[in-house]
């Protein structure tokens, strides 16, 4: 064992995003990843919507995982692992109603085994291990989630029972945002949002606002803070391939103006290398070429 300097590179975003259908949760999600990576090509959706990501294809070239009933626990968790094999950067899990309450979900798989309090010692286990996917990947993680609007059965002082409204309740296990790094609430069809929960202070009691981009880039800055310059260093000078610079470029955005000479150096480096592979490459082909018209 060996205690170490909690750094905050080192930790994931987990980014919830709440809202009624047709307040842009999908659309918030995307420009929030790409704020994120600043790479359409490093982003993942699972897509539980009806293809509903595709209508935002305008946006960039971000890659689609279609996920259909039965909506179980196991196969989201599959579909997280698919985008984490493909080393993606950022994976939007839209929605994580569906594992609650949609077909194959945690509420009807309950309803199978009889209904009873005990049988969710089943469930619950499995409801687990899909926070537990979310919350120990690899890669950043934005999730969406369908709210609905909450009522209750009071009795007023006279013994009369009326309906009340309580406001909206996200479709989901009571909980899950206090998992969150910074979970974003959207409030009306104008994608106006408000931050129900924000460990990073950037957003919480602040007017409503917007999500675009750029909110995607302050957290990935807040994230950053702390980075040692001397190690982001020693990454570029062992990085092998130009896109390995690109993703090191894009990962410390916070420190972009520092590393921009080393990264354009180590570039210059690699492209070197690779002409001379090109260039050793012909010869050998060249020869055996020369050797074959001699032999016949």
């Amino acid at each position: 064992m060996k205690l170490q300097q909690a750094q905050r590179h080192q930790v994931k975003l987990r980014l919830g995003l709440s809202g009624a259908s047709g307040f842009g949760k999908t659309y918030s999600a995307l420009l929030l990843a790409f704020g994120i990576t600043n790479d359409w090509s490093k982003i993942a959706i699972i897509d539980t919507e009806n293809n509903s990501a595709s209508l935002y294809s305008h946006l960039g070239e971000f890659n689609v995982l279609s996920l259909d009933e039965p909506y179980t626990p196991e196969r989201y968790i599959q579909a997280i692992r698919a985008c984490e094999s493909a080393s993606m950067e950022v994976i939007i899990i839209d929605s994580i109603t569906h594992e609650w309450n949609g077909k194959g979900g945690c509420l009807q798989l309950h309803e199978q085994l009889g209904g009873r309090f005990q049988d969710w010692a089943k469930i619950t286990p499995r409801h687990q291990a899909f926070l537990d996917a979310i919350l120990q990947s690899n890669c950043h993680i934005i999730t969406t989630v369908r709210r609905k609007i909450d009522y209750s059965l009071d009795m007023n002082s006279n013994g009369k029972t009326s309906v009340v409204k309580h406001g909206t309740k996200e479709v989901t296990r009571e909980g899950f945002e206090y998992e969150l790094t910074v979970n974003f609430e959207l409030i009306n069809d104008q994608h106006l949002a408000k931050a129900s929960k924000d460990r990073t202070g950037l957003f919480m009691d602040k007017p409503e606002f917007v999500i675009n981009a750029s909110t995607g880039k302050k957290l990935i800055e807040w994230c950053n803070v702390g980075v040692s310059l001397d190690k982001v260093k020693e990454e570029i000078t062992q990085c092998s391939t130009v896109d390995g610079l690109k993703h090191l470029y894009n990962m410390y955005s916070s420190l972009q103006k520092e590393i921009h000479p080393l990264i354009l150096e180590r570039k210059i480096e690699l492209d070197k290398v690779n002409v001379q592979i090109v260039e050793k490459d012909e010869v050998i082909k060249l020869n055996k070429e020369q050797s074959h018209g001699t032999n016949n």
